[in-house]
């Protein structure tokens, strides 16, 4: 059964999107990670434009970040202050993000981007969870415990218009947070991630958070940025497919409690192995598509009148 796709402008089988958006689900509750730098390229591959692919799968970044932040935020694992301050450089750089995106889809080179840069965001995040697997596996076998790799203070302590973040208990410059949710802001436009695969190791080693209050923090900013993305993008670039966005959330929400479930079963070495040969091979999927020749191959020549 075939449902149609306005501004994709193509029909695809609906159980064939409910499965990526239950792919995307069951990455969620296996890893942890919104699978939106998966499910972007999975919508690619069965043939949705990539502008509309990157910005419609935000809106299940949205539905996700919701159900997680709740179950922190009850918790009390979130730090306020701190989200706010990653807040404000998320929502600069999500629209400056989509600047850039409407420039490059003027001069029709938003396609081109987008591969490139899953190119490089999915090879060098399967590399390092790669090295990770392996070096985690050595450890299980040699019994050596995980050693935490500390933050450094050096550069914290010297950037000025400091903060005092409580919960936290960090007295850091609000610069540094803020560039780092601006960058996320600029990722989360142009490639339709959520971010959180950056955002959550940088605020343990770079700002020195305790891990309790990470996750949590990082979903309050990236919801909001999720929705600042969708709603520019659909407001001035006219990419958000509605369509497309429901069926992927109703597919995230049948996929996370069975991701849930394997991960309970599978020692933690093994589901990171298995994600980075999953990122790797998706990565060598969209590097094959950039320099495969076209199956038609069109010419632009002189005009022949015939007589």
């Amino acid at each position: 059964m075939d449902v149609y796709l306005p501004i994709a402008e193509l029909s695809l089988n609906v159980f064939l999107l409910l499965g990526l958006g239950a792919v995307a689900g069951v990455l969620a509750g296996m890893f942890g990670v919104g699978g939106g730098f998966l499910l972007t390229p999975l919508l690619i591959f069965v043939g949705v434009p990539p502008a509309v692919a990157v910005a419609s799968q935000a809106n299940q970044v949205i539905a996700t970040s919701v159900t997680g932040l709740l179950n922190h935020w009850q918790r009390g694992n979130v730090d306020v202050r701190m989200g706010l301050v990653l807040l404000v450089g998320g929502l600069v750089g999500s629209t400056a993000g989509v600047q850039l995106f409407a420039v490059l889809k003027r001069f029709g080179q938003v396609d081109f981007v987008i591969h490139i840069g899953y190119v490089l965001l999915l090879f060098s995040i399967g590399t390092m969870m790669v090295v990770e697997a392996w070096r985690a596996w050595r450890r299980r076998r040699a019994n050596v415990p995980a050693r935490r790799k500390l933050h450094q203070h050096f550069l914290v302590h010297r950037l000025p218009l400091k903060i005092r973040f409580y919960k936290s208990k960090l007295y850091i410059s609000a610069l540094l947070p803020a560039g780092m949710g601006f960058a996320v802001g600029v990722l989360s436009a142009i490639l339709g991630i959520g971010g959180g695969f950056v955002l959550v190791p940088a605020m343990i080693y770079l700002l020195g958070m305790p891990t309790v209050v990470v996750i949590g923090t990082s979903l309050f900013q990236i919801l909001f940025v999720a929705i600042n993305v969708t709603f520019l993008q659909a407001a001035q670039n006219q990419t958000v497919d509605i369509v497309l966005a429901l069926v992927l959330i109703l597919g995230g929400a049948i996929g996370a409690p069975i991701g849930s479930r394997v991960a309970a079963n599978l020692p933690g070495f093994q589901l990171r192995g298995l994600l980075a040969l999953l990122v790797l091979g998706m990565a060598l999927e969209l590097m094959f598509e950039l320099v495969a020749p076209p199956a038609a191959i069109h010419t632009l020549g002189e005009m022949v009148r015939m007589p």
